[in-house]
């Protein structure tokens, strides 16, 4: 996970460049043959080359592509778009583990690897389907490719919004102990409440309820107008907080439960609305940018907080500790959050202040954004209106 999302702000400038089909399209193929040759890989050694940087990076230039088409196709109903896709990942998260059980039982890893190999192989004919309804590269002339300025592909206008950067804090700064309780969680339950428990009940219910969270609150989003949609994300944010802290109260497997239903429903609201939020602060056409940048900055603190919390429990004998500190950044990050919509609408205002000859502008940017070239269909009206 952290390899596919620090590999994001590079992913942003090829989706630029090539668009999103391409870059989808070599991702996964990228990722299938980084998998493919795991599975004929007898040494650890070079499986940290074929599944943690080929797989992973891979799996970086497939995966936010699919955030950005979706804005290029959806206006009204953003938010419950990027709810029905990311919940796939939960029905995932349900299903998989019980199938990859019984597939390493039965053909063990590396046979294991090449079914997985079916699903990229999926992803690479789904990535045809990207069909680019905005310009993503420059052209002279139509038909004539043009590589952008280097200022142009690594774009960091974008962090001359207040709200982005507010943002780029607040998102990363949470998740520093975002991913503890989904990595020591079952540790935790066999040592407090012993071995005999039914540990793959909470993936379960975290699954189940981060899918419902992801549905419910797409829709929920596509209701809250304009950058107030952060409000969700900071609900998110305290709650998984506050619920991080619970687990080492819970003396009981059914108050664990409880507490994973909820940490579930919310850990689904925050990840559906990212690539709205995203379009909301920046525009369709810097979007790319905005979640590449974003996700590289998240990658830091998912991949340290859980060997922090490792150490600790090493160091202290009990995971306790761990949880209760896990749950302090996503309140801090959620209260960083609060202040976005207000700096965002301060903005808003002033740019339609500004007079240009005697008429109002809303530029999103200093850079202007790139006119349409004739290679690019425009879009129908009805996908322009009502979607």
């Amino acid at each position: 996970m952290g390899m596919i999302f620090f590999c994001s702000p590079i992913v942003s400038v090829f989706t630029n460049i090539f668009g999103c089909r391409q870059v989808a399209v070599v991702g996964a193929a990228v990722a299938f043959v980084g998998l493919l040759l795991s599975s004929f890989v007898r040494s650890l050694g070079p499986l940290y080359f074929t599944y943690g940087i080929l797989f992973g990076c891979g799996c970086s230039f497939s995966y936010q592509p699919s955030l950005v088409i979706l804005g290029q196709y959806f206006k009204k109903r953003l938010g419950l778009v990027n709810g029905i896709v990311t919940a796939g990942s939960s029905l995932f998260t349900i299903t998989l583990p019980f199938v990859l059980d019984e597939l390493i039982r039965s053909l063990g890893l590396y046979g294991t690897f090449r079914i997985l190999c079916i699903f990229l192989f999926i992803l690479f004919l789904a990535g045809f389907t990207y069909k680019p309804l905005m310009p993503n590269t420059k052209q002279s002339e139509k038909g004539k490719f043009k590589l952008p300025p280097a200022k142009e592909m690594c774009n960091f206008s974008i962090f001359k919004i207040l709200s982005y950067r507010i943002w780029a804090l607040g998102v990363p700064a949470a998740l520093f102990g975002y991913f503890i309780p989904y990595v020591h969680l079952l540790n935790h339950v066999k040592e407090r409440i012993g071995e005999h428990v039914p540990d793959t009940a909470l993936i379960l219910c975290l699954g189940i309820t981060s899918g419902i969270g992801r549905l419910v609150f797409g829709r929920i989003a596509d209701y809250v107008p304009g950058a107030k949609k952060v409000y969700l994300q900071v609900i998110s944010f305290l709650l998984i907080g506050l619920m991080s802290m619970m687990i080492p109260l819970c003396r009981s497997f059914e108050a664990l439960i409880v507490v994973c239903l909820i940490m579930g429903l919310f850990d689904g609201c925050f990840i559906c609305i990212m690539a709205p939020i995203a379009f909301e602060l920046v525009g369709a056409y810097h979007v790319s940018e905005a979640i590449g940048f974003l996700l590289g900055l998240m990658s830091i603190p998912m991949t340290v907080g859980p060997p922090i919390a490792g150490k600790l429990r090493d160091h202290l004998g009990t995971y306790d500790v761990a949880f209760y500190l896990a749950g302090v950044p996503p309140i801090i990050g959620g209260i960083i959050l609060c202040a976005i919509p207000w700096v965002h609408e301060k903005r808003k205002r002033k740019e339609q202040a500004t007079p240009v000859n005697g008429e109002t502008t809303e530029k999103m940017l200093e850079i202007k954004p790139p006119p349409i070239s004739d290679s690019y269909e425009k879009p129908s009206k009805e996908l322009e209106s009502v979607i």
